[in-house]
């Protein structure tokens, strides 16, 4: 081996054997290059959801309408059996949606569910839960009960067709069935845009996407966080909302239907939100782009690109406190010039008693006749 061949060390130009140089030379290599950075799968990290309570009654009916609350076996505004099969249903999409990423039992330190303070929201928020978390092993409480109470937190309200086994009137033709849905998407539109609609947008879903926003940015920079927040809301929350991310297609909101955020972590450590939409049980959540950004858009995107309408100030912007000022003003002084309408109209009653009446002592002159 002494006689073999040999390379010379570019460090201190000793003769080495020509394998031992070319270790050398290698291990010198990967110390010049740059470290390779770990990486990670793509994770799904959070999610956020916002639906629209299931089929409910009429909220109330036309004078003149056949079926009135006294049909319903709740009343006017109540979810139906329908309604519950519909979140029921959306409650098992969402298991098989997010299989693997929440735990197949309820886990408290997970979810997170609020409502409106509504029977319909409140119900289909529970009716969804048994959807999603069956109950199963440890969790239940009765063999003969596949069901758990799960906690539906909340704070102190469209178009219906008549599709509960109830004629409609002779005058409820398809024509014009047509016609009022297309009147009740124009009453939405209305309501959420054509006149200053940034500004509307700002003090309406603005509310409600600044919140979001917040819940995104904390899941993405805490150790440790719940993995689904829930939104059981009305037709008029989604669409506030949808309008605010300048997404908003037209149309009502149809009954169960789900806006989803989801917060990724990509293999580079960044992470990025992806927004879908179902509308329809058959088909799989349409995807949606925030305009500016791609469906995978990076989470500083879209918190840049949402920012303009999420109001600094909402009660200042909305004038809340000077209008309730101002009323309080109205108010009084409707108070104050009742009262003194009251006591001049009191005032001009006694003088006027005062003038019709006889006085209590009269002098009688001598010769009058007193009979």
């Amino acid at each position: 081996m002494a006689g073999g061949p040999s390379v010379r060390c570019c460090c201190c130009g000793a003769q080495l054997p020509l394998l031992v140089g070319r270790g050398l030379g290698l291990l010198l290599l990967l110390l010049l290059l740059p470290p390779v950075p770990s990486t990670q799968a793509r994770s799904l990290r959070f999610v956020t959801l916002l639906y629209r309570h299931g089929d409910r009654s009429p909220v109330k009916a036309y004078p003149k309408d056949p079926h009135q609350e006294g049909e319903w076996p709740q009343g006017f505004g109540q979810l139906t059996k329908e309604g519950m099969l519909q979140h029921w249903e959306l409650g098992q999409a969402l298991r098989l949606r997010y299989q693997g990423f929440l735990n197949a039992s309820y886990h408290r330190e997970e979810v997170f569910v609020r409502s409106t303070d509504f029977d319909r929201t409140l119900m289909s928020a529970e009716a969804n839960l048994a959807g999603l978390f069956p109950v199963e092993g440890a969790q239940s409480f009765n063999p003969n009960i596949t069901w758990q109470p799960i906690p539906v937190h909340t704070v102190p309200e469209a178009q219906d067709k008549q599709t509960h086994g109830l004629p409609l009137p002779s005058w409820a033709s398809p024509q014009t069935m047509q016609r009022l849905r297309q009147l009740k998407d124009l009453s939405f539109r209305f309501l959420f845009g054509m006149y200053r609609p940034t500004e509307k947008a700002r003090l309406q879903g603005g509310v409600l996407l600044a919140q979001i926003r917040k819940n995104l940015t904390w899941a993405a920079s805490a150790s440790q966080h719940s993995k689904l927040l829930v939104y059981s809301a009305h037709d008029t929350t989604l669409v506030a909302l949808q309008m605010a991310l300048g997404i908003y297609n037209g149309e009502q909101a149809p009954y169960a239907s789900c806006h989803m955020f989801e917060l990724y972590q990509e293999d580079d450590g960044n992470f990025s939100v992806e927004m879908y939409f179902r509308n329809d049980s058959t088909q799989a959540p349409w995807p949606l782009a925030l305009p500016g950004c791609s469906q995978r858009c990076p989470l500083p995107d879209f918190l840049h690109l949402t920012l303009p309408v999420v109001p600094e100030n909402w009660e200042q912007e909305c004038q809340v406190l000077s209008s309730l000022a101002d009323t309080e003003v109205i108010v009084a002084l409707a108070v104050c010039g009742s009262i003194l309408f009251l006591l001049i109209l009191l005032l001009l009653t006694v003088l006027f008693r005062m003038q019709a009446q006889p006085p209590g002592y009269r002098h009688v002159a001598d010769g009058e006749d007193h009979a």
